[in-house]
Parts: structure tokens; sequence; C-alpha cells
């Protein structure tokens, strides 16, 4: 495995493969990597001749107050299981590397609409780093295939629109979400819980898990099934950011016909900001 920086040492490695008409899945990260992220890669290795990781904690996504500078950053570890495993080059670009000039004015990519709503509304910024960062990253490796998580079902569906608009001729695989055995979607700030809090924390799922299940025996009374587990989780002593039965594809606010939904949601446990889905019909 090789483990680079060099924007130009990149492109190089990446030519010589093509010539070899290999094909590259690549796997954008932030590091800190669970066995989420490593499901991702595992699937890249199967659709794909040559994986590339990249691992950057991108500043560009983080908002006043947001947790950039205690972010977890566990590269040596994050290098040796992605070795491991079978990876064939890790790329780890500093911020100067991805924003030479700086980020306050660099080019960015927004995808309307879909950024504004739920995670969105909370963290407005948040979306505009996501596709910004994910567009450099788009350019500067040139994969066939990338592989995003779909815990994060929002950011999925933002990156699937952005690639469709801007005709990019890269396949995205969305790869179901990796829970613990008590049902937690496995997170990179699940760290952040304390003992208590983690005893809490599967909750969230347990809670979606059950408006699933009154939607599936006849349940169409979307707002209220929404407030109630509102009020269930602050109840728990979780402070609900959102709790969205949307249109699955298009994370509209459904009708009483809509048969494919999603159920989202975040919410703040300590300092950690939970979020999680689930598919229904």
């Amino acid at each position: 495995m090789k483990k680079i920086s060099s924007i130009s040492e990149l492109r190089t490695i990446i030519n010589k493969w093509r010539k070899n008409q290999q094909s590259i899945a690549f796997v954008p990260t932030m590091g800190n990597l669970h066995d989420g992220h490593i499901s991702l890669v595992e699937h890249a290795l199967s659709v794909a001749d040559r994986v590339i990781v990249s691992i950057f904690v991108n500043p560009l996504q983080f908002g006043i107050g947001e947790d950039y500078q205690t972010y977890p950053r566990t590269l040596e570890a994050d290098c040796e299981t992605l070795e491991q495993i079978g990876t064939h080059l890790v790329f780890t670009p500093s911020v100067t590397d991805i924003y030479p000039t700086d980020t306050e004015t660099t080019t960015s990519v927004i995808v309307p609409g879909l950024s504004k709503i739920l995670c969105g509304a909370s963290r407005p910024i948040f979306f505009k780093g996501i596709t910004t960062v994910v567009n450099i990253l788009f350019n500067l490796v040139q994969p066939d295939k990338a592989l995003f998580g779909e815990k994060d079902y929002q950011q999925l569906l933002i990156i699937k629109r952005m690639v469709a608009d801007l005709f990019m001729p890269i396949e995205i695989i969305g790869v179901p979400i990796m829970r613990e055995a008590d049902g937690l979607a496995m997170s990179s700030r699940n760290h952040y819980l304390n003992a208590e809090q983690r005893t809490i924390a599967p909750q969230l799922f347990q809670t979606i898990d059950n408006i699933k299940k009154q939607i599936e025996q006849g349940g169409r009374q979307f707002v209220q099934l929404e407030n109630q587990a509102i009020s269930d989780l602050t109840t728990t002593g979780f402070n609900p950011d959102y709790i969205a039965i949307r249109q699955a594809q298009t994370l509209d606010i459904p009708t009483s016909a809509d048969k494919k939904l999603v159920i989202l949601a975040a919410a703040w446990l300590g300092k950690a900001r939970l979020i999680d889905n689930i598919m229904v019909g």
C-alpha cells in the first residue's frame, strides 16, 4: 500500500493505472476509521481493480464552534488498518493542498434545495463544504466509482445530485449502515459519549425503528409520529434536532400515498450529535 500526500504523485500513479486499463474506486473519509468505513473499502475492493482512500479533515464543512480542532485524528492506526485489508493507496493531503489559496475565497459547489433542509438547516455551511471538497477530490482522483455510507443519507443524495447535474462520469454507490450490537449506528463521533450516554444512545435507532413499524401497520399521521418521537427522545435525555419522515428519493414531505419513505433523525446527546435513518417500503 502506498501512502502519499502529493497531488503530482497521485496523478502519476493514477495515470499508470489508467494505462494498464485498471478501474478505480474511491472512498473519501475524514479518518478515525471504524467498521463502517472498513465496509466501504471492502465493497470498493470488490468492484474495482484499484482502491484509493483519502483521509482529510475538511475545515470547510465545520461551522463556528463545531469540532474541527478536536475531531479525532488517528492517521497511523487508520493506515495500518487500510493496509491490512488490501487498500492500494491512501491519499492524505494537507489543507493547503486542497485549498491552495484559502478556504474563504475558494470556488465552491452548492446543490440547492437539498442542502438547505434537515441537517442543512441546522448546519448551514455543512453541505457546501461537503460538495466542494468532494468535487475537488473527484477531480484529483477521477474514479470510476465512489462509495459513501448510507448513514449520511442526505449527504448521499446530495452527492448523487451533484454528480448527475455536473455530468461527472462516476458511479456513486451507497453502502448500508454498520451498527453496533445494540443498534447504534457506527460513527467517529460516538467516542464523545460518556458511559451513561452510551447506554442511552441506541434509543435513537429504536425510536425511528418504532416509527417504521407504525407506518408498516398503517400509520399515516406523519407529523404526529414525528412529534411523538421527539417527545420520547427528549424524555430520554436527548436534545433532538429533528425527526423527519420524507420521500426516500427526494426528501420531500410525503403524502399519505407515498410508499417509499425514509425516516431521518438527528439529535444531540451530550457533546455528540448523532444521526441515523431507516427506510420504509
